[in-house]
Parts: C-alpha cells; structure tokens; sequence
C-alpha cells in the first residue's frame, strides 16, 4: 500500500481556508454559542459577533461534536489514508482533543493524536509541516516529529485590550494575576504550560504593540522563521505590525496576516491582536 497520511486539526488553529485546501489539511470547527445559538464557528457572522461581545452578550465556546472528527477520520479513510495525524488545541483550554480520541478509537487505521499544548496558528504552522510531510510521502512517525518539531519551537505573544473576556471564559490562567491593573495599561501575554500567561504590563496600546514587535524580534533571533499576525477583526494595525516584523526580522521567510478563530477572539475581545514566531 502506497503511503498516505491524513492531517486533521481543529478551527482554533486558524488557517487561512486557502492554505488548508492547497495542504489538503481537514479542519474540524469547535462550537460556538451566542445567547441560545449554538453553531460551527465558522457559520457565525464575523461582524455580529463582535457586536455581541462588545455588547456583553452571553457568548460561550464548546469542543466539536465526536461525530465531527468520526467523518473527519472516516473520510480520510476512503479517501485512501492508512494513518491520520489529528492536532489540536491545549488540553488544558478545551477538551476538544479528548473527543478526538474518542472518535479515533472507531477508526479502523491509526489515528495519533497530539495535544499542541498551545492553539492560534502555533497549531496552524504545526499543521502546515505535518501536511508538507505527508505530501512528501513521510511516514506517520515523520509526520508526528515534523508537527512536534514545529510545536515545540514556536510562540504565541498575544496583546488585549482587556483580560475581561478570558475572566468571563474561565481561560485565563496564571494571567489572572494582571487582573485589577489599571484600564491604561495593556496585558501582554504568551502560551506556556497549556494556558495562557503573563509576559509584561505596558502603559497604552501604543506602547504595548511597539513591545509585541519587540518581544516577536527577541523571539525569532537571527533564525529563518515564519510569522503570522492574527486578528479577530481588521484595524489597520495588524498592517503596521507586519511592516515593523518585516523591517525588524532579518531572515522571516513569510509573514500572514489571519483572522483568528471566533472561538479564541471570544475569549480574547474583539481588540485582541497576536503575532506567532514559528522558526523553520
């Protein structure tokens, strides 16, 4: 039998839908859940959700359904796969990779699935490699190590406007500890240990954004590396970061701009911003 390895992953990684269909890549959506609708997140209006948030509407996020990743499986199987590697967001956000593996213990062929320990387009990248790897004809096991390679070299640094959305989500992990700064200052944050913590307290969005390029640049050293910048909702300042990274970063082989899963800017506020460092 000819190889062929299926790669799966969740919405929270955040892929650009372009880049999902050229790698062959199967996205499962998460939940999301506004007032008494509850929907794949990708069926929900960008734009009335951020009026929901911004209104404080009640909005809440749940894992996929099992049956979701059993089709997702499935059809990997039909499609000819004698192995699928399944990605997904930290165990410790969402229990989303815990369905996982309980939709793959149906399957007839191997399903491997891995925790990233992290989410946004860390999990993306982490996706991307795994798919390039098995469209070079890999092997599952080199398919794995090319997505743990990737996981385990990139980061997330994430700017909010506020903490309150975390709070009200029940994510915010050891960044509770910024809880009760004043409205001025604006909580830089990272993903490390599977949730979400704190990197710096900065006075002003200006500054604080000015210190995200800083920390991004800090981060990606003189290596080859590939950079996103993900937003829930274009302002124009996702624009002026990718012009600093270009400039600042010596060797970035690409810079995205995405637009980041509904179920993590529900999480974040629609004024969140992040930037993933992802080396190669």
């Amino acid at each position: 039998m000819s190889n062929h390895v299926a790669v799966v992953t969740d919405s929270t990684a955040s892929l650009p839908d372009e880049l999902a269909r050229q790698w062959g890549i199967k996205v499962v959506q998460l939940q999301l859940n506004v007032d008494d609708q509850t929907d794949d997140e990708n069926r929900f209006d960008r734009g009335e959700l951020y009026t929901a948030l911004s209104a404080g509407r009640r909005v809440t996020t749940s894992p996929p359904d099992p049956g979701a990743f059993f089709w997702a499986y499935q059809d990997a199987v039909s499609a000819g796969a004698n192995a699928v590697v399944s990605l997904h967001l930290s165990e410790r956000m969402s229990a989303t990779v815990r369905v996982a593996r309980q939709a793959a213990e149906q399957i007839r062929i191997p399903v491997y699935t891995l925790d990233s320990g992290t989410t946004g387009m860390s999990l993306g990248f982490a996706a991307l490699s795994a798919a390039r790897a098995a469209g070079a004809g890999a092997r599952v096991s080199r398919v794995v190590e090319a997505a743990e390679r990737r996981i385990l070299g990139s980061s997330e640094l994430i700017y909010l406007d506020t903490l309150e959305y975390l709070r009200r989500g029940g994510r915010i992990g050891a960044a509770a500890a910024l809880i009760g700064t004043a409205f001025s200052i604006k909580p830089l944050l990272t993903v490390t240990g599977g949730e979400v913590a704190p990197l710096a307290r900065v006075p002003g969005a200006r500054r604080a954004l000015a210190r995200l390029v800083d920390l991004t640049t800090e981060r990606a050293k003189s290596r080859p590396v590939e950079l996103a910048v993900s937003c829930f909702k274009q302002s124009g300042r996702e624009l002026s970061l990718v012009e600093q990274l270009r400039e600042r970063i010596p060797d970035e082989r690409e810079v995205l701009i995405v637009e980041a899963s509904t179920v993590i800017g529900a999480h974040t506020g629609p004024g969140a911003l992040s930037i993933t460092v992802s080396p190669l």
